[in-house]
């Protein structure tokens, strides 16, 4: 990775925050040049994903590879999930965020769009009809049928050749159209956080200010101790150079607050910088984006302790575990686009039985912590390409 590249990312970074805090809601002007790199990205998304997880499942040559992938990425995604909802947690008790705050809504409702529960999601998996789920943009039933179509052409053999030179081919395109639209980075960065700041400023931010703390504090905590410690451990890897390697693709994410709108950049990062092939990259990233949500996981942790606190509540330590293992599963559930966090929080204040009401108390904030959890959830899925590639090349 060019060091002018990371450069450019970091001035627009800069640049959006003054900007932001200049012009306040002004900056919005600067939105359309945001809004021109988000449809670009989501102008590739579908065919990538298609193309690559087709030339994943083809090149892996074999079910049983297939399953073996498929089974270390769950488990890790699975894992690290589980491990930020506890720091989470942790980090609500030691920050007390919701302790003498004083907060007034004027709607104490929020409307959120209630999940369907894991096991009508996992059903949900299965496309009725393909075509449909391209149109619609269904990540997880695009998956699957590309999963399927490459098994097909496994299977087959021979006389499907021509089908899989043609999703190799495709797979290509797509590699050279997303490398274009990268050299964009720093100006979607920059249309995209500008008016976010702006909008925002410091007193929606300020009352608030112990809960962002401690989302960011564990945010870091995790990503320095757990995501390093396995890229090193398992994956062989120098952390340096893993955050180094993943660093335009955690700006993107922080901006899009999409995990899947940054899958593309995502996976350019982790085949050039990182060294991760196409073949895991291309089954990792598009699961991890649809599945892996730690950045989410920590947020639920230290959103119910911010809300039982706020109304005076103690939670036992069944309740937290609840809480722990509500939040890890719901995460299966959830679709990696801006403002999934929340559906998954009203799952979780429900099943420990806190007032629902306590949303309207951070939405003001949530698309900032939405910033911060989504590019937590994208360095989670490039540090669980490298720990799986890491330990496929053991089997060749």
């Amino acid at each position: 990775m060019k060091k002018s590249f990371i450069w450019q990312i970091m001035v627009a970074f800069i640049l959006a925050i003054l900007v932001g805090l200049l012009f306040g809601e002004k900056a919005t002007y600067v939105e359309p040049l945001g809004n021109l790199f988000l449809r670009l990205i989501k102008f590739i998304i579908i065919p990538l994903i298609l193309a690559t997880i087709i030339v994943g499942v083809t090149s892996s040559g074999n079910m049983k590879k297939l399953g073996r992938l498929g089974g270390k990425t769950i488990t890790f995604y699975l894992i690290t999930s589980f491990i930020a909802i506890s720091i989470g947690i942790l980090s609500g008790i030691i920050f007390s965020p919701g302790s003498g705050t004083d907060i007034q809504v004027d709607n104490p409702t929020v409307e959120v769009n209630e999940t369907e529960g894991v096991v009508q999601t996992i059903l949900n998996i299965i496309p009725t009809n393909p075509i449909e789920s391209l149109t619609n943009g269904d990540i997880l039933q695009i998956i699957f049928f590309a999963i399927f179509i490459g098994i097909g052409i496994t299977i087959v053999g021979e006389k499907a050749e021509p089908v899989r030179r043609f999703f190799d081919g495709l797979a290509e395109i797509m590699y050279k159209i997303t490398e274009i639209i990268m050299k964009l980075v720093p100006l979607g960065v920059f249309g995209l956080l500008a008016p976010v700041i702006g909008t925002y400023g410091l007193s929606v931010l300020l009352p608030l200010i112990k809960l962002i703390t401690a989302m960011v504090i564990a945010g870091i905590i995790h990503v320095l101790l757990v995501y390093t410690f396995a890229v090193k451990t398992f994956g062989k890897m120098n952390p340096l150079l893993f955050l180094k390697g993943i660093f335009p693709a955690a700006t993107v994410a922080f901006s899009t607050c999409s995990s899947s709108g940054t899958l593309p950049v995502t996976m350019k990062n982790t085949q050039e910088n990182l060294n991760v092939s196409k073949e895991t990259s291309s089954f990792v990233l598009p699961l991890g984006a649809t599945i892996n949500m730690d950045g989410t996981a920590i947020y639920q942790g230290v959103a119910v302790l911010f809300i039982a606190q706020y109304f005076g509540i103690s939670l036992s330590f069944t309740q937290l575990l609840t809480v722990a293992l509500i939040a890890t599963l719901a995460s299966i559930g959830t679709a990696g686009v801006p403002g999934a966090g929340m559906v998954m929080l009203t799952m979780v204040l429900a099943a420990v039985n806190l007032p629902l009401e306590g949303i309207a108390l951070i939405a003001g904030i949530d698309r900032i912590l939405d910033m911060i959890r989504t590019a937590i959830n994208v360095v989670g899925d490039a540090s669980a390409s490298v720990v799986v590639e890491e330990s496929e090349r053991k089997w060749i």
